[in-house]
């Protein structure tokens, strides 16, 4: 019989936890139940093992991000847009490492949950680049553009990469109005080619 008070929310939320703090690569099934104050065996009533905890870890980060994407987006558009969720990504990342790490998972062919939740962030930054009219292939440039660049810098800023003495914020700060004034160029390489 499970143990009183131990759920499938419980432990995969004291997982999220554990992952932010020591990593997603260091989250260990036998770390989690000891916190958890359990024996190992007694996590497999609440989870399918560790590929369940990650997958699971990965579904709710994914909607997470993508929530709290969206509300950076709110009443904006274009480059203030951009800006806005640029900054939100870069902090949730920041302050849940492990979460974000569990939300780069592709999602496993046929898992309806992982998919949905993997194409909810995708949609908010897809939504955002419709303020620029970007069609077809431009389109999905951009979006590979916007999260090559985001994922790459907070990637590196995750790993302590970034050591030289020289504000981060103002770095980050920089790439993204570059971001911007790229997918300006582009919008005005259109219209000028749409008008020829």
């Amino acid at each position: 019989m499970p143990r009183a008070g131990l759920t499938e929310s419980r432990v995969v939320e004291e997982g999220e936890r554990m992952a932010d703090e020591v990593g997603l690569e260091r989250l260990t099934l036998a770390a989690l139940a000891l916190r958890l104050g359990v024996r190992q065996p007694s996590l497999y009533k609440h989870i399918d093992g560790l590929d369940g905890l990650h997958r699971s870890l990965a579904v709710r980060a994914k909607n997470e991000l993508a929530y709290v994407l969206a509300r950076a987006a709110v009443g904006r558009e274009r480059g203030d847009a951009i800006t806005s969720i640029a900054r939100a990504y870069r902090a949730w990342a920041l302050v849940h490492p492990g979460r974000y790490a569990a939300a780069q998972h592709p999602p496993a062919p046929g898992d309806a949950d992982d998919e949905t939740a993997s194409q909810a962030v995708l949609q908010v930054i897809t939504d955002v680049l419709a303020g620029y009219d970007l069609r077809d292939d431009d389109a999905i440039h951009a979006t590979r553009a916007l999260r090559a660049t985001l994922h790459g810098f907070v990637t590196l800023e995750i790993a302590g990469d970034f050591r030289l003495a020289v504000d981060i914020d103002g770095s980050f700060e920089r790439l993204i109005k570059g971001l911007v004034a790229a997918l300006q160029w582009t919008e005005d390489q259109l219209a000028s080619g749409s008008r020829t």
